[in-house]
């Protein structure tokens, strides 16, 4: 049987590397006779096996930190595994090598056969961030390297990591199973009220950021008229100035806002309840990432506006006539106006983009996850 253990953020921790990890592992038990490990970030849980996903979680490292140790501790607890299984994020183990030494360390301590790590993000050379560029030299160090997009395949590849232990995944969809339940249903689960809805429902879901283009929609909300739509603003709070825009925006147009971290299962009732998504994001320049939030939008085949950004590469690929330029709220505006006034028609043309939501559903990277260990394994 095949033993793999994740390092990564894990639920109940409010984190969209947690949320992909949890949906990766749930999809991977179903396709492969596999034991599963995670270990995650510290935090209020107790070490216990997951019920819905099988998978055996241990409090394992402190986030940002400079050391790694108890992940080999653990390791030689459970008698090693086959795979030993990063999803790095640099918002989680900050910007050293501390966890890529650990890992190779495990290696070389035979608690594992063999090192991956999936790059949620990758830095360019523009970014300035010279203590991340030399930290992605490195992974010439490990067996296989799994990125979710053609630009930071070849941002790596550029950058000396050898294009024989890269591997594009794509990043998972969840096939949304609640586009058959009724918009009042809906409503009732998410404790929204059916009088405050008026006309399309506009949802903008996700954490708040400021670089999530916040400003930017309520810009180009401004430009239409109130009786034409509702704008839903769901998520976690993680900038405080965003409020005082809320605020305003309230008095000028009819805005709902749900002020809390919602769970997948919110998330994709939220989407399905949605008839718009409007993703207006600015990316930080030098880097490269994928939108979770996107890949749920794509599940829930639901017209998407986003903008010409890395994160939202898929959406340029595969519905280039919804994007726009970031800091663009005029042409948003006209955007959302054109899907408004011939819906059916945008339904349509998101066609191809919903094909790719069925290729790259959960199940299917999740075999490519198990082709990709077996394939390392060998060698």
């Amino acid at each position: 049987m095949l033993s793999v253990a994740y390092v990564s953020t894990y639920p109940p921790t409010h984190c969209g590397v947690a949320e992909y990890t949890k949906m990766l592992i749930t999809a991977l038990k179903s396709v492969a006779n596999v034991t599963v490990h995670v270990l995650c970030d510290i935090s209020k849980r107790r070490e216990i096996v997951d019920k819905e996903t099988g998978a055996q979680v241990h409090n394992a490292f402190i986030k940002g930190s400079s050391s790694y140790n108890k992940i080999l501790d653990i390791l030689a607890e459970i008698g090693g595994v086959d795979i030993l299984h990063v999803q790095h994020e640099y918002g989680i183990f900050g910007y050293s090598d501390a966890i890529l030494e650990t890992c190779l360390k495990a290696k070389e301590e035979r608690l594992a056969r063999k090192i991956v790590f999936t790059m949620h993000t990758v830095y360019h050379p523009l970014s300035g961030n010279d203590k991340a560029l030399k930290f992605q030299e490195k992974l010439n160090n490990v067996d296989a390297v799994i990125v979710h997009s053609f630009l930071k395949e070849f941002e790596l590849q550029h950058q000396g990591v050898s294009l024989q232990i890269i591997y594009r995944i794509p990043h998972g969809t969840h096939l949304n199973p609640y586009l058959g339940v009724s918009r009042e249903t809906l409503l009732a689960e998410l404790s929204l009220s059916r009088e405050k809805i008026k006309g399309y429902i506009i949802t903008m879901p996700g954490f708040l950021r400021k670089d999530k283009g916040l400003d930017v929609l309520i810009d180009s909300l401004n430009r239409i008229s109130k009786e034409k739509f509702t704008a839903i603003i769901a998520g976690e709070l993680r900038d405080k100035k965003l409020l005082d825009l809320i605020e305003y925006a309230r008095s000028k147009i009819n805005i709902i806002y749900l002020e809390r971290y919602l769970s997948s299962e919110e998330m994709l009732k939220l989407i399905a309840l949605s008839d718009i998504i409007v993703l207006p994001y600015r990316d930080k320049r030098g880097t490269y990432s994928i939108s979770g939030i996107l890949h749920l939008s794509m599940g829930s085949f639901r017209p998407i506006i986003g903008t010409k950004v890395p994160r939202l590469i898929e959406l340029y690929q595969y519905a280039p006539r919804l994007t726009i330029p970031p800091k663009a709220p005029e042409e948003l505006s006209r955007k959302i106006m054109w899907l408004i006034e011939n819906y059916d028609f945008g339904v349509a043309y998101m066609a191809y983009l919903y094909g790719y939501a069925a290729r790259t559903q959960w199940l299917r990277m999740a075999r490519r996850h198990v082709n990709l260990y077996n394939t390392i394994l060998e060698h």
